[in-house]
């Protein structure tokens, strides 16, 4: 067993910020809807759009009846409508008629409906009576002709009697409104892959629109409550979001627009979602298996907000970070740009300031009232703002004046508002050296210029163990954000190996958190069989959470964090030569926290000294992943994995999703926390990250 030594020195070389490690959210592989948002049914606006294509060369085509049908296989008496919708910016409705008593229709519920036996889900939804004197409505959770939850509700028929002088001309006018409907319906059994559906008690016909189907503990009535408890408990010091590349969209007519996304929920205008077509890194066909992928905006920027409140806790506030779009689409995949001197560009300048007033400004505002109309009158203590996602200058995008013209019209409002830049896609080439030299220059005069610059890297293991040294050498003028990273093995599996790696280089991160100030992984979510990327930090399907390796790094670095880093004179250089990477840093508590990642094949011993070279012993509280077993790569089960056969890896280029949850599915971890009574050394099993705190 390799052995190795570390003093620890009582001075401190930088001082650093507790609050580096955060999350990123983006709505790739179902990560909101059929995710984070609680939401059961799917399509539940009948606004569906088939997508098929390439990012560059793609058709919509409207699939309105998409994951409905009926149950008794009369398909024909389903029919779409947009007269006197709900809302106009969700116009289409379903019309559904029943030509026997019993008649209904279903939703598959992506990958079905699962429920907890005692359990509550609420029911609401919209509907007007076409022809439907008597009878009721009857809402389901059905399986294999089995029912495991119900509920009966009185149907409200809108009949008025007919006015005398129409009486005269036998004319009768019924008047039909559209009203709203709820129900709550308990679980008799547990169930998987279950189907919702409404059957009408007598023959008619009726219209529905906007039918949702909750859990009764979801968070805040929003969020899916396993998912939300991961995230919780990680103790995020911020929350950047939406995006991602859905921030700039497949063309500017399919961005992100924040303002379609507040207010009441059936005026939020449903849009596509970029991941539906090519683009991530799973699958290459015409026509993708989740072609159907949509933007409810059940998350909008209020939940978004919303969700940094719930997150914060006494360990930490949980800031939110909003990104916004330039007036740029997505540069990998389209040239289109709103040019920087028309009065369109103005506009996106302008919605940047709405959007701090929506966050911050008083009930009295314009925007600020909406936020007090949603329910939550009191600021969100909007601090940072990201301006663009991943551009860089080219001959089609002058990212300069963009930002320029943000960053002015922000500061000129709005001083207190800590701008953040982009360094386009990748790092350590031209076009991040050239983002950089902007952001310094700029700085030169004005000292707002940027508070981070935002740095991506999805990059192989070993360029992470490379790089651990990346940030010991970055000017102290502009902090750096780390948006997005990740380590990609072969597989792009999440692998202990991966996690390590990522863990590091987060040692290198801390080491320099005078100028790593704000850090989060990406993606978060991937739901299992509707991957669009993979690694992920967080897998799950429609009942159970299976949190990764990597997971645990960033609990690691969250719980254990520090607010200044112990000098080291050199010894992390010495104990890199051993594939031993490490931080060490002083708590707010005062006590000395040591972060280990062992990228080595072998276990190695690492000895503690004070600085008169005495051991070290005393108690102490240790953190540690490793493999579950062993060197061997065993496979987190999933219902997409036949862990009998081990990690298949699969050939070819084209694979189904459930294929490349198949190949790509988390390395199973060993993660546990202990006391124990430090004599001097801890050892650290290969392919590990221990933390010790004492």
């Amino acid at each position: 067993m390799q052995e190795n030594k570390l003093i620890l020195s009582e001075k401190t070389s930088r001082k650093i910020t507790p609050d580096m490690v955060g999350l990123f959210f983006e709505d790739i592989n179902f990560a909101a809807d059929g995710g984070l948002y609680a939401e059961l049914i799917e399509n539940r606006s009948f606004e569906a759009v088939k997508s098929k294509g390439e990012s560059h060369n793609y058709v919509l085509k409207e699939d309105n009846l998409y994951a409905w049908n009926s149950i008794d296989g009369k398909d024909e008496n389903l029919e779409i409508s947009f007269n006197e919708p709900v809302s106009q910016n969700n116009p289409h409705y379903l019309r559904f008629t029943a030509e026997k008593d019993g008649e209904g229709f279903a939703n598959k519920a992506y990958d079905g409906i699962s429920l907890k036996k005692g359990a509550k889900y609420k029911l609401s939804f919209y509907a007007r009576e076409v022809k439907y004197p008597e009878g009721k409505l009857i809402a389901s959770i059905v399986k294999d002709g089995k029912t495991f939850a119900k509920a009966e509700i009185a149907f409200n028929n809108g009949k008025n009697p007919p006015k005398e002088w129409m009486d005269t001309i036998h004319v009768v006018c019924d008047t039909h409104e559209w009203q709203k409907y709820e129900a709550v319906l308990k679980a008799e059994a547990d169930v998987q892959g279950a189907k919702f559906q409404i059957q009408l008690s007598k023959a008619g016909s009726v219209e529905f629109d906007l039918i949702s189907l909750m859990p009764e503990d979801a968070v805040a009535g929003i969020f899916r409550k396993d998912l939300f408890d991961a995230l919780k408990d990680l103790h995020p010091a911020f929350l950047r979001f939406p995006g991602g590349c859905i921030v700039e969209g497949t063309s500017i007519m399919r961005r992100y627009q924040w303002k379609n996304t507040v207010g009441a929920l059936k005026d939020r205008k449903i849009m596509t979602n970029l991941w539906a077509l090519q683009g991530g890194n799973t699958i290459a066909e015409w026509e993708m298996q989740d072609c159907h992928y949509m933007q409810s905006y059940g998350i909008g920027f209020y939940e978004y907000f919303l969700l940094c409140e719930l997150l914060s806790s006494k360990k930490r506030a949980c800031k939110p970070l909003p990104i916004l779009n330039i007036g740029v689409a997505c540069q990998f995949r389209s040239y289109e740009v709103v040019p920087v001197d028309s009065e369109e560009f103005q506009q996106y300048v302008q919605d940047a300031l709405d959007l701090i007033e929506f966050a911050n400004g008083a009930v009295s505002t314009k925007w600020g009232k909406l936020r007090a109309e949603m329910g939550h009158p009191e600021s969100f203590n909007l601090e940072m703002i990201g301006i663009g996602n991943e551009q860089w200058e080219s001959g089609a995008v002058d990212l300069a004046p963009r930002y320029l013209a943000f960053e002015k019209a922000i500061h000129e409002k709005y001083p207190e508002i800590k701008t953040i830049g982009t360094a386009g896609p990748f790092i350590k080439n031209e076009m991040h050296a050239q983002a950089w030299d902007f952001y310094h220059k700029q700085g030169k005069s004005n000292k707002k210029i940027a508070f981070a610059v935002d740095e991506h890297y999805y990059v192989a293991p070993q360029w992470l163990y490379d790089n651990v040294a990346l940030y010991d050498d970055y000017p102290r003028d502009i902090a750096v954000f780390a948006g997005e990273y990740a380590a990609h093995d072969d597989n792009l599996s999440n692998s202990i190996e991966g996690a390590v790696a990522e863990a590091a280089m987060m040692t290198g991160m801390e080491r320099n958190g005078d100028v790593v100030k704000l850090a989060s992984y990406a993606p978060l979510f991937n739901r299992i069989g509707h991957s669009q990327w993979t690694p992920d930090m967080i897998w799950f399907d429609a009942d159970k959470v299976v949190l990764t390796p990597t997971y645990y790094v960033q609990k690691m670095f969250s719980d254990y964090s520090g607010v200044e880093a112990l000098e080291l004179n050199g010894q992390e250089k010495v104990l890199r030569e051993n594939k031993l990477y490490i931080s060490a840093v002083k708590a707010a508590d005062g006590k000395k926290i040591v972060k280990i990642a062992n990228a080595g094949d072998e276990a190695q011993t690492l000895a503690l000294f004070d600085e008169k070279n005495n051991a070290l012993k005393c108690s102490a509280e240790i953190a540690s992943l490793a493999a579950k077993s062993g060197k061997a790569k065993k496979v987190v089960p999933t219902d997409a994995v036949d862990t009998s056969a081990g990690n298949k890896v699969l050939k070819g280029s084209i694979m189904s999703n459930l294929e490349v949850c198949q190949k790509r599915a988390p390395e199973e971890a060993a993660f546990k926390t202990e006391k124990i009574s430090l004599s001097g050394a801890v050892s650290i099993p290969a392919k590990a990250f221990v933390v010790i705190s004492f």
